[in-house]
């Protein structure tokens, strides 16, 4: 779990007068203020209860800072000091872990879920705010990562590999809230997690509109789009950085190479399902254009990339949302 919210890159605008009623509830986890709307709902207490309680399950399975009393989450599988050969994970965490290792895969091993011994390299640097890491440094933590063993019946090998899922427990958690939301007959809500957005119908009949920020310091809104039913969610290293002899540095680093991607600036994914578009953001930020369109041919997903010589390349479908 990355120890800073992830980017703050999309803003969400509502407009227009509105006879419904509205209620909103902020929570915070996985370090990120989450806020959300629901409209023209009763027993909202109780449905804001629930929503907590989905966020605070994810958060705490995919937690690789914390211990939790019972709980076998991701510090637990690093840490323990049990003598069992497996361990069984929860459902849960093991679809999050599952959907890692499928897109691990599928980028060729850029994108990848076992790899928090080479983040904290990186996160002592960034910290500290000078240096970086050799290459004899980062061999040595990669070299110290056991990997990921899991059978179809979530059973993990107990050999304390090295996950992080901060690419992808806030997506998932916010997913799993939208679809509780829906199975309460809560279709008109807004849910605003950092750099993670879904929205369901709105509540005017009208279309949501979420402005996208340039990826630099201006936080002026370069593309709004226009869309109900959809999760839209940006990956970009411009927020979480330090500078070092006139080079910044940032936080997304491809496990290839073990330093940080130099693609794009930003990446942002528009598609249903809030888990599939946080997991996507990252994996499209490890690779060149060409390659991210190969990886998202089959699926119904659309993107903007942000190049870093600040151009901006979309899929055709983008203009389905202005």
């Amino acid at each position: 779990m990355k120890r800073v919210l992830k980017l703050i890159l999309i803003l969400l605008f509502i407009t227009g007068c509105s006879n419904s009623k509205v209620d909103s509830h902020n929570f915070f986890y996985m370090d990120t203020y989450i806020n959300v709307k629901i409209y023209d709902a009763e027993n909202t207490d109780s449905i804001f209860k629930e929503v907590d309680k989905i966020y605070k399950e994810y958060h705490e399975l995919a937690d690789r800072y914390h211990e939790y009393e019972g709980l076998k989450n991701v510090y637990y599988l690093k840490n323990n000091d049990s003598t069992d050969e497996i361990i069984k994970l929860d459902s849960k965490l093991c679809n999050m872990i599952k959907l890692g290792l499928d897109y691990n895969k599928k980028t060729n091993g850029s994108f990848n879920i076992n790899m928090s011994n080479i983040l904290d390299v990186w996160k002592n640097y960034r910290e500290k705010g000078e240096g970086i890491p050799t290459l004899e440094e980062l061999n040595e933590a990669k070299n110290k990562i056991n990997p990921i063993i899991l059978n179809d019946k979530c059973e993990l090998s107990n050999n304390h590999p090295s996950i992080d899922l901060g690419a992808i427990a806030k997506g998932y958690a916010t997913e799993k809230v939208g679809e509780y939301l829906r199975e309460n007959k809560v279709n008109k809500f807004i849910i605003n997690a950092g750099g993670n957005v879904l929205v369901g119908d709105h509540y005017n009949n009208d279309k949501f509109k979420i402005g996208l920020e340039k990826p630099d310091q201006t936080k002026e809104i370069y593309k709004v789009l226009k869309l109900n039913n959809k999760s839209v969610v940006t990956s970009g290293g411009y927020e979480r950085f330090y500078t070092y002899e006139g080079k910044n540095y940032h936080h997304i680093i491809d496990y290839n190479t073990m330093y940080p991607a130099n693609y794009f600036k930003s990446v942002t994914i528009i598609t249903k399902d809030s888990g599939l578009a946080d997991t996507l953001s990252t994996c499209l930020f490890l690779m060149p254009i060409e390659e991210g369109k190969k990886l998202i041919k089959d699926l119904e997903v659309d993107v903007i990339w942000y190049t870093v010589d600040d151009k901006v390349v979309t899929t055709e479908g983008i203009k389905n949302y202005e």
